[in-house]
């Protein structure tokens, strides 16, 4: 009868969760602040939105800008609209109404995407400065290195890299056992959060997690790096200064993006793991939601304002539309 009856508290308990859902307690000790949060939140998710739906307008509808550098920052646009649509629409859900119960599946189908779409986004910035590596230091060989096939094969490369590092994560917490209590202290689903509401031990869940971020963004980051430093040694042997200054333009705005996505990304990443007591839990959680916004907020406002190309084509758009509403 005691066996049975373990048993049967055992089921109860690792079904809790996965039949009541989670709760998501949004940013904890700031609670009050929430309706004023939501104001700087939303404002810079419609401006991503918007800043990023027009920038890809603006590639597609250009030809001129069908080239490799802008056909990257098209899948940057793309992947910033989606990383930042898979958490805001359910934070300002949170602080406007309340709403902050999430099924377990679909906790699970966030937490997915979010970390597929953030290994995705690595691997585009890694492709751009591939991109600028070979115009700068092999223009000759340009065309006939990034070929639209090669393009094909780094999109197809990206997806299957992200779908493979993160699936595994899926499996590591259904293996869990989990407990009754089922409250994220965060604003969207995230592995660790997950991880922390089972009875079981997370450890391979752990380094799992700091592996796979090590072993794709830590390595876009080396290879990213090598990729400037080349492109810099090259820069600085440039006879001219006008196409010194053109380059340097055109790396410091990639440097920008890259800057803003990688270092609260990765604070927010150590925080979360090693960060213990010694950092406020509302402070890396308000950087995880500002890493998922500002950068895809900002990414169209520095391309926007350092390339000419872009301005060109927007004119361009903008005036073939107001030709057509007449």
């Amino acid at each position: 009868m005691a066996l049975s009856s373990a048993r049967s508290t055992t089921a109860v308990n690792d079904s809790d969760t996965r039949t009541t859902g989670c709760l998501l307690t949004g940013i904890p000790g700031l609670e009050h602040l929430h309706i004023w949060l939501s104001i700087p939140f939303c404002a810079m998710y419609v401006a991503a939105l918007a800043g990023n739906g027009i920038l890809i307008c603006i590639i597609l509808s250009q030809p001129s800008l069908h080239e490799p550098m802008y056909i990257f920052l098209s899948m940057l646009a793309s992947a910033d609209i989606l990383l930042s649509t898979s958490t805001m629409p359910k934070t300002l859900a949170n602080f406007w109404l309340g709403s902050s119960h999430i099924s377990f599946d679909g906790c699970l189908t966030q937490m997915f995407f979010i970390h597929f779409l953030f290994v995705a986004d690595s691997a585009v910035l890694l492709a751009m400065a591939f991109d600028r590596f070979v115009a700068i230091c092999s223009p000759l060989r340009y065309t006939t290195v990034l070929t639209s096939t090669v393009i094909g094969k780094i999109v197809a490369a990206t997806l299957t890299r992200s779908l493979i590092i993160m699936f595994p994560s899926i499996f590591l917490l259904k293996r869990l056992r989990y407990c009754r209590i089922n409250i994220i202290a965060h604003t969207f689903c995230e592995h660790m959060g997950i991880a922390r509401l089972s009875c079981s031990d997370i450890s391979i869940n752990v380094w799992y997690g700091l592996a796979a971020a090590l072993l794709s963004t830590g390595l876009d980051i080396i290879l990213i790096a090598v990729s400037y430093i080349h492109i810099l040694r090259a820069v600085f042997r440039l006879p001219s200064r006008n196409a010194r200054s053109k380059a340097l333009s055109t790396c410091g705005s990639h440097v920008c993006v890259i800057l803003l996505f990688y270092i609260p990304a990765l604070f927010s990443l150590f925080a979360y793991r090693f960060g213990g007591r010694r950092i406020p839990r509302y402070v890396h959680i308000l950087l995880a939601n500002l890493y998922v916004v500002i950068p895809p907020m900002l990414n169209p406002i520095i391309y926007g304002a350092r390339t000419k190309q872009i301005w060109k084509g927007a004119k361009q758009m903008f005036s073939h539309l107001a030709k057509e509403s007449k």
